[in-house]
């Protein structure tokens, strides 16, 4: 696998710096405020909420991300909210924070519009020690770890009712100067020594609909788009009974498809898990990818919005 380390920095650092570096979650729906500060406030409670996700079982050095977010609604028109993550690909990693304000607004007596803004850090790590343990004289394996901590801001905007939402986020606003290779990995690269994070852009959406009084059906999707690659479309339909359990499945543009299961317990904690299915070569590699989310509603009452 430390060619497949080797590869995972090429492909990183060759033309636009870190271009797809943001991690992808399958339960974006049940974990949406991570990815748009902008739904902090629509509820009128705060929760947690937490996210592991392993990617790629059984490929060594597989991409792995966990979450943490914690956000509500403070006064009647504005919400607040931060997360912590963590994601780790080989010898690479990403982690930091970041802390939100929203600002909510009444367009008529059905519709509002939640306003945005997140500001915080994130640091990148390579770690070298122990690569290419067969051969450790390689140039390319000289010298320890590299870090680099540069600021990050996110802005979203929502329009939504009791249900349905609507919305978009720009993660990596900023566009901030990431500086991730010595000189070795320069050279062995043949790769400029500086870059810059790429903004993306984030579409999501979904719609409740009631089918009887205790089943609901829930579509819901999302659009990731960074340039210079094609855009990558996330939907996703389940079926929600009582308000209690739910099923569903995930289709990605990719290919890969998934199944979503989940359970809410006295309307206070919930528990989400995804599976997906690759459709791509390492599917010959890997059994898939697992995904848990955890929450817990740190006040109880009549939501308003949909859950």
């Amino acid at each position: 696998m430390k060619k497949l380390s080797f590869l995972i920095l090429a492909f990183i650092f060759s033309g636009s710096l870190y271009s797809q570096q943001l991690p992808q979650l399958t339960q974006f729906m049940d974990n949406n405020y991570v990815l748009n500060p902008a739904f902090a406030g629509m509820d009128d409670y705060y929760q947690v909420r937490t996210s592991i996700r392993n990617q790629w079982t059984g490929i060594a050095d597989a991409p792995s991300t966990t979450i943490l977010s914690i956000y509500g609604q403070q006064e009647d028109n504005v919400g607040l909210g931060g997360v912590i993550f963590n994601d780790q690909f080989g010898p690479t990693s990403r982690t930091g924070g970041a802390i939100s304000y929203a600002y909510h607004l009444s367009l008529n007596e059905k519709i509002k519009l939640s306003l945005a803004l997140s500001g915080g850090f994130t640091q990148f790590k390579i770690d070298k020690n122990g690569w290419n343990v067969a051969n450790p004289n390689d140039p390319l394996t000289q010298g320890d770890v590299i870090v680099e901590t540069v600021p990050d801001a996110t802005f979203g905007f929502n329009f939504y009712s009791n249900d349905w939402y609507l919305g978009l986020a720009i993660p990596q606003l900023l566009t901030s100067n990431l500086n991730l290779l010595d000189d070795n990995l320069a050279n062995a690269l043949s790769s400029e020594q500086s870059g810059n994070l790429s903004r993306h852009i984030y579409a999501m959406g979904a719609y409740k609909f009631k089918a009887n009084p205790k089943w609901n059906v829930e579509p819901s999707f999302l659009v990731k788009s960074v340039s210079p690659t094609p855009a990558q479309l996330d939907f996703a339909l389940r079926a929600i009974y009582d308000k209690k359990i739910w099923f569903g499945g995930n289709y990605r543009s990719t290919g890969d498809i998934g199944a979503l299961f989940g359970y809410s317990i006295n309307d206070r904690y919930i528990i989400g898990y995804s599976y997906d299915i690759l459709n791509s070569e390492l599917a010959d590699y890997s059994s898939g990818s697992h995904e848990f989310m955890l929450a817990i509603k740190l006040k109880t009452s009549t939501p308003k919005q949909l859950k």
